[in-house]
C-alpha cells in the first residue's frame, strides 16, 4: 500500500493560519491574534493532534480563538486530526461559540475546511482561512432575504440612481417627450422581462436559494439586469462588496463603463488590476477570470469572505472547467448569466466521450449544476424566440436568415475525421495530410475556397435598406469571422479586390473591408469607429448618410462578445466553430433592432427603414453541427473556383497561369492578383548567430523578456487585449527557438531549475507579471488538486484515496494506462497507487480521469 508522507493536521493548519496572517505570538508591533487555552502550546499538541484535548475533554481535537484587532473573539477554530470528519463536532463548536459570543466557526482537519456563519446558513467548504481584516468586514454583513424580496423593482429602478429627480421633470411626465428625454439623458428603463428576471431572483432568495442562473439571449440587456441586481443586493444590505467576473477584456471595460453610468452616483466600481491597492474601498470589483486564475491569484490575494455576491457573465465560459474554482472559492450568493441553453447541443446519443461536442455538452451541464439547476430550468429564461415575439412590449430582437453556404469542408467533418488533402512537402514528396479542427484553425488555407466564400458572400448579402429606397447599392454593414489573423488578412484582401471591381469609383483605396484583429494597430478603436459609423470616414453615396465608408470588418476573436453595433445586416462565419457559446455570441451580433434614417433635403425628404432581419452565412455547416437536421432559411451554391496551372486560351479569352476562374472559365479578378500582398502579420527575418551570444541565464532571461516580449508591440497588444491563443501562436512562430530572439523554453526551465516542462503561456504570464515565478511540479500539482477540490466537494471518507489517485493519474503514465485499458488488477503491483486505494474511490474512478482529461495539460508535468 502506498505510504502517505504528507504533513499531518497540526502542521497543515499552522501553515493555513500563517498564510492568512494569524499569529500565535507577537511579531514586532503586531500583536498575537490567536488565543489557546491557558498553558497550552500549539506545537505540543502532536503532529496529528494526538495529544490534544478540547475544553470539554474531547480527545484528538483542539478549539481555540481567532481575535479581532481589539482582542475580541472573532472566530472559533475547531481543529481535528486527519481521520476525523470536521463536521462531526459542529454542535460542540456552536455551543462554545455561543458561550463566548463568537459568530464564526472554522472546522478543519488539515485537509477539509468549513467556514460557518452561525447567524446565516450552513458550513461552507473553503480552501483558505479568511484574514482578520476580511472577516472583520464580513462581520458587518447582515443578509436579509425578506428585505431583498420586498424591495420594489420597477422600470425606473436604475433611473432613480442615475437621475434622482427625473419623475418631477415635465419632459419625463409627458408621453410625447418621454422617450426623447430618456435618450438625451442616457437613462435606462428596465423592460418587462428584465423586471421579471429580478422578481424571479427575489422569489428564489426568499425560498432560501443562494444560487441563481439567468439564461437570456444575446442582446437582451444582461449588463443592465446585472446593474439592477448589484443595486438590489447593495441597497438591501445583502452584500457589501460584489465581484463581477468576465472572460474577455472588452467585457471588463464594458461592464466598468456601464456600472459607472448606471450606478456611479451611489456606488464605486473598479477594475481589479487597475486598483490592486484600493479595490477594498469599492462596492463593485470587475475582473477577467484569467486575472484571478493567473498564479492562483484568487487564493493568494483574496479571502473567501471578501465578496458576498459573485456574478459570472456568460457563465459557460467564465466558470467552465477548473475556472469554476475561482467562483467556488468565495462564499455567499452566486449569480450566473448565460446565453447558451443547456440543451443547445442536440442529438448527441452515441457521441464519443472524448469528442469536442461531448466536452462542450458537459460544460453546459456543469454550468447548470453549479447554480443548482440540474433539471435544466434556470431561475429565469428569456430566449431568442421570446425576444422576437410581440409579448411584453416586444419584439426586442431580430431573427436571422440562416444561409447554408457550406463548403465541402464542414465543421462535422473537421470534428470527426479531419480534412484530408494531397500536398507536396518541403522535401518535394507528395503526401496525404489530414487537418483536424486544431490544424485547420491555425495552418490550413485553401485559396480557391477563400475566393469562393468571399464571392458568395458579396453576391448574396443584404444591402442597406435606406440606400435601396433611392436606388443606390450600398452593401450592408457586415462582420466576417476568420480562422486566424493570416486568414483574416487574405479574406480582407479578396473582399477589397472584389469590391473595387464592382464599385471602382467608390472603393479604390482598399477600404471596403478592413482587418480588425489584435495584431493590427488601433484595432480596438476601429471596432468603436465601425459601431459609430466613422471607420475610414462616412459613405459618400448616399451623400450625407450617417453610415461608415468601410462596410465590412474582418476579424478572428474580436467583436464576438459585448460588441454593440445594431446596424449590422450580415454576419459570415468563414471558420469552423466548436463552442456553442461562441456560436451564440457571434450570431447575437446581428439580433439587435435598428431604425435606419436619412434626411435628403433636396429630393426624397425623410427616409426610414426598420431592420427586419439579418443574414448569417454558415460556410461550415456549423448550425447543423450544433443541432442535427437544422433547417436553413436559405441555401446557396458556392461558385467552383480554380487556379489555372498553365497559360491557355478559351474562346476569345486568354487565361494566364495563376489566374483564378469560375466554373464557366470567367476570370474572377481583372489583372494579376497576389493573395499575400496585404498580409499584415509581422514577418521575422532569422539571422544565425554563434552560441556565445545566447543569453539565457536569469539575468539574460530578464533582458530577453524586456526586448523580445515586452518590447514587441504586436505581442503586447495581443496580450493586453486578452487574445491569449493568438499571443501564444505568435510567440511560437516568431520568438521561441529563433536565434534572433534567444528565448528557448528548455533553457528557461534549466535556468530557473524547474523540475517539469513549462509552457509558452506560463512564460508570457511570468513575463507580463501575472505570475511571480514558475511553480515546481509538486506546487503546481497541489494547485491543480485545490482547484479540483473547489469544484468537487470531496468528503472525509474519500479524501485520502481520491487525492492520491488524482496525483498518481497526473504524474504516472502507467496509472493512466491501467484506467484506459481497465486492467485494474495491475494496481496490485503499482507503486504510486495500490489496488486497496482504488477500491475506495467509488464514483471518483470516473470523475477524476474525466476532469484531468478535460482541464489539465499532462505535458506540463513531464520532466
Amino acid at each position: 500500500m502506498a505510504k502517505n508522507n504528507e504533513a499531518q493536521a497540526r502542521i497543515k493548519i499552522n501553515k493555513l493560519l500563517e498564510e492568512s496572517q494569524w499569529r500565535f505570538e507577537d511579531s514586532g508591533s503586531e500583536k498575537a491574534n490567536i488565543r489557546l487555552e491557558a498553558d497550552v502550546k500549539f506545537e505540543n499538541l502532536g503532529d496529528d493532534f494526538e495529544d490534544a484535548e478540547t475544553h470539554d475533554k474531547r480527545r484528538g481535537a483542539i478549539d481555540f480563538l481567532l481575535l479581532d484587532k481589539d482582542g475580541r473573539a472573532l472566530v472559533v477554530v475547531e481543529a481535528k486530526k486527519e481521520s476525523i470528519d470536521p463536521l462531526s463536532a459542529k454542535e460542540q463548536a456552536r455551543n462554545y461559540a455561543r458561550n463566548i459570543n463568537a459568530r464564526f466557526i472554522i472546522l478543519s482537519n488539515g485537509n477539509i475546511h468549513y467556514f460557518w456563519d452561525t447567524k446565516h446558513g450552513n458550513p461552507e467548504t473553503i480552501s483558505r482561512f479568511p484574514t482578520q481584516e476580511s472577516i472583520s468586514q464580513f462581520e458587518k454583513w447582515e443578509p436579509n432575504a425578506k428585505e431583498l424580496a420586498d424591495t420594489k423593482v420597477d422600470e425606473n429602478y436604475i433611473i432613480e440612481t442615475q437621475m434622482p429627480g427625473f419623475a418631477n421633470d415635465p419632459l419625463f411626465q409627458e408621453d410625447r417627450t418621454k422617450m426623447e428625454y430618456l435618450k438625451n439623458n442616457n437613462l435606462k428603463q428596465l423592460r418587462p422581462y428584465q423586471i421579471e428576471a429580478i422578481k424571479s431572483l427575489q422569489s428564489s432568495a426568499l425560498n432560501a436559494q443562494n444560487r441563481f442562473l439567468f439564461e437570456m439571449a444575446t442582446g437582451t440587456g444582461k449588463t443592465l439586469i446585472s446593474a439592477a441586481v448589484l443595486k438590489l443586493f447593495l441597497k438591501s444590505g445583502n452584500a457589501r462588496r460584489i465581484l463581477f467576473l468576465v472572460d474577455r477584456l472588452e467585457l471588463e471595460d464594458q461592464a466598468l463603463k456601464a456600472f459607472r453610468s448606471y450606478l456611479g452616483k451611489d456606488y464605486t466600481t473598479v477594475i481589479y488590476k487597475e486598483a490592486k491597492d484600493s479595490w477594498q474601498n469599492a462596492q463593485v470589483v470587475v475582473s477577467t477570470i484569467q486575472t484571478f486564475l493567473a498564479g492562483d491569484r484568487y487564493k493568494k490575494e483574496f479571502s473567501p469572505t471578501d465578496f458576498e455576491l459573485v456574478i459570472s457573465d456568460e457563465a459557460h465560459r467564465s466558470i467552465g472547467g477548473n475556472s469554476r474554482a475561482v467562483f467556488e472559492y468565495f462564499i455567499g450568493y452566486k449569480l450566473g448569466l448565460t446565453a447558451t441553453p443547456k440543451d443547445y447541443l442536440k442529438g448527441l446519443n452515441g457521441e464519443s466521450a472524448d469528442s469536442q461536442r461531448e466536452f462542450e455538452r458537459r460544460l453546459l451541464l456543469d454550468t447548470y449544476k453549479t447554480f443548482g439547476c440540474e433539471s435544466g430550468e434556470p431561475t429565469f429564461r428569456y430566449s431568442l424566440l421570446d425576444g422576437t415575439s410581440t409579448k411584453s412590449g416586444g419584439p426586442y430582437l431580430i431573427n436571422p436568415v440562416i444561409v447554408d453556404a457550406r463548403t465541402e469542408i464542414t465543421t462535422q467533418l473537421l470534428s470527426d475525421e479531419g480534412y484530408s488533402v494531397h500536398i507536396t512537402n518541403d522535401d518535394g514528396e507528395e503526401v496525404n495530410m489530414v487537418y483536424s479542427q486544431r490544424h485547420f484553425e491555425r495552418k490550413f488555407f485553401n485559396e480557391e475556397t477563400n475566393i469562393a466564400m468571399c464571392k458568395a458572400f458579396m453576391d448574396n448579402a443584404l444591402y442597406d435598406q435606406v440606400a435601396k429606397q433611392i436606388d443606390i447599392d450600398l452593401f450592408g454593414k457586415s462582420i466576417v469571422f476568420c480562422v486566424s489573423q493570416r486568414h483574416a488578412a487574405k479574406v480582407t484582401n479578396i473582399l477589397n479586390k472584389l469590391a473595387f471591381q464592382k464599385w471602382p469609383d467608390q472603393y479604390n483605396e482598399s477600404d471596403f473591408a478592413v482587418q480588425v484583429t489584435s495584431s493590427v494597430q488601433d484595432a480596438q478603436q476601429m471596432t468603436i469607429n465601425f459601431s459609430n459609423n466613422t471607420l475610414n470616414g462616412k459613405t459618400k453615396n448616399p451623400e450625407g448618410y450617417d453610415s461608415s465608408k468601410t462596410r465590412v470588418t474582418v476579424t478572428v476573436g474580436m467583436m464576438t462578445t459585448g460588441y454593440d453595433c445594431p446596424d449590422i445586416l450580415n454576419l459570415a462565419l468563414m471558420r469552423p466553430l466548436f463552442s456553442p457559446s461562441d456560436f451564440v455570441q457571434i450570431k447575437g451580433r446581428g439580433t439587435r433592432k435598428y431604425l435606419f434614417e436619412h434626411e435628403d433635403y433636396e429630393v426624397f425628404g425623410d427616409i426610414t427603414a426598420e431592420k427586419k432581419h439579418f443574414k448569417f452565412f454558415d460556410f461550415f455547416a456549423t448550425c447543423e453541427y450544433f443541432e442535427n437536421e437544422f433547417k436553413y432559411d436559405e441555401k446557396i451554391k458556392l461558385p467552383h473556383i480554380k487556379q489555372i496551372k498553365t497559360q491557355n486560351e478559351v474562346g476569345d479569352n486568354q487565361i494566364a497561369q495563376g489566374e483564378f476562374v469560375d466554373e464557366n472559365v470567367n476570370k474572377i479578378f481583372k489583372g494579376p492578383f497576389d493573395l499575400d500582398e496585404s498580409d499584415q502579420i509581422e514577418t521575422v527575418v532569422e539571422t544565425p548567430i554563434g552560441a556565445e551570444c545566447m543569453r539565457i541565464d536569469r539575468e539574460g532571461f530578464i533582458r530577453a523578456v524586456e526586448e523580445d516580449i515586452l518590447g514587441n508591440e504586436t505581442l503586447k497588444t495581443m496580450w493586453v487585449n486578452g487574445d491569449t491563443l493568438e499571443a501564444v501562436d505568435f510567440v511560437k512562430k516568431y520568438i521561441i527557438d529563433k536565434p534572433k530572439n534567444f528565448l528557448n523554453l528548455d533553457k528557461v526551465r534549466r535556468a530557473f531549475k524547474v523540475d517539469r516542462r513549462i509552457s509558452v503561456i506560463e512564460l508570457l504570464q511570468v513575463a507580463f507579471g501575472e505570475k511571480d515565478a514558475f511553480e515546481m511540479k509538486d506546487d503546481l500539482l497541489e494547485s491543480e488538486w485545490s482547484k479540483f477540490q473547489e469544484v468537487h466537494d470531496v468528503d472525509q471518507e474519500h479524501f485520502a484515496p481520491v487525492k492520491m489517485f488524482f496525483k498518481a493519474y497526473v504524474t504516472d503514465k502507467d496509472v493512466r494506462d491501467i484506467m484506459e485499458t481497465r486492467q485494474t488488477a495491475r494496481f496490485n503491483t503499482e507503486s504510486s497507487f495500490h489496488f486497496d486505494e482504488y477500491q475506495q474511490l467509488n464514483g471518483y474512478k470516473e470523475i477524476v480521469p474525466r476532469y484531468i482529461k478535460d482541464y489539465i495539460s499532462l505535458n506540463t508535468f513531464m520532466n
